[in-house]
Order: C-alpha cells, then sequence, then structure tokens
C-alpha cells in the first residue's frame, strides 16, 4: 500500500505541458507590462525622428 502511495505521488504525466504553459504565461505577461510601460516612450522616439528628417 506504500508502494503505491509513493508510486501515484511521483506521477508526472502532464506535467511538463503544465510547466511550459506557465512559462509561456510568464513570459507573456512580461512582454506586455514592457510594451505598456515602454511603448509611449518608443512611439515618442521614432515621432521625433520621423519629425527630423527632411523630406
Amino acid at each position: 500500500m506504500l508502494k503505491k502511495f509513493f508510486n501515484s505521488i511521483k506521477s508526472e504525466d502532464g506535467q511538463g505541458m503544465v510547466e511550459y504553459g506557465l512559462i509561456i504565461a510568464l513570459i507573456a505577461i512580461v512582454v506586455i507590462v514592457a510594451l505598456v510601460t515602454l511603448g509611449p516612450k518608443i512611439a515618442n522616439l521614432f515621432n521625433k525622428t520621423s519629425n527630423n528628417i527632411p523630406s
């Protein structure tokens, strides 16, 4: 009975996919926060650059 208990604890079916999903979600959150934070600054930089280029 104790052996069955330890075998059920060691079962790792599907654990890898859950970990990959969590990693992808974390990366997505970091990218969204970075874009929200830096988006206006980058847009301002491009606007200044395009205004300074003679046409």
